[in-house]
């Protein structure tokens, strides 16, 4: 019986897991990032990005190294350094997703600025 109780329990912390740090179907990863570090933090680590990749890249081979080569070597790092162009906000905005799943290609927020 405890047995039984324990591996639902486990189950449910799984399944709470993927919905709170699982990325959306056509989440871009900046977005994902931003929301993940907005909740979780950065650790200094790729943790947030790899989690992304392992689930959406379309094309995983070398992601980090790019990301490395262009001044990202942590999840923030990447928000500062390889995607700096986020528009000024109180909270993370609404991503407006990506034309290809997997794609590493930012969301276009610019229907914002289009807005405003």
């Amino acid at each position: 019986m405890a047995d039984d109780m324990s591996a639902a329990v486990e189950a449910e912390i799984i399944e709470l897991a993927e919905r709170l740090t699982g990325p959306g179907q056509l989440e871009c990863l900046r977005c994902y990032l931003l929301r993940m570090i907005t909740e979780f933090g950065c650790d200094g680590s790729y943790r947030w990005t790899i989690r992304w990749r392992d689930v959406r890249a379309a094309q995983p081979a070398g992601l980090l190294r790019q990301f490395e080569l262009r001044g990202g070597c942590c999840d923030c790092e990447i928000l500062l350094n390889v995607f700096p162009d986020y528009p000024p906000a109180e909270a993370p905005l609404p991503c407006s997703g990506v034309n290809r799943p997997g794609s590493t290609r930012p969301c276009d927020l610019g229907w914002l600025r289009r807005s405003a």
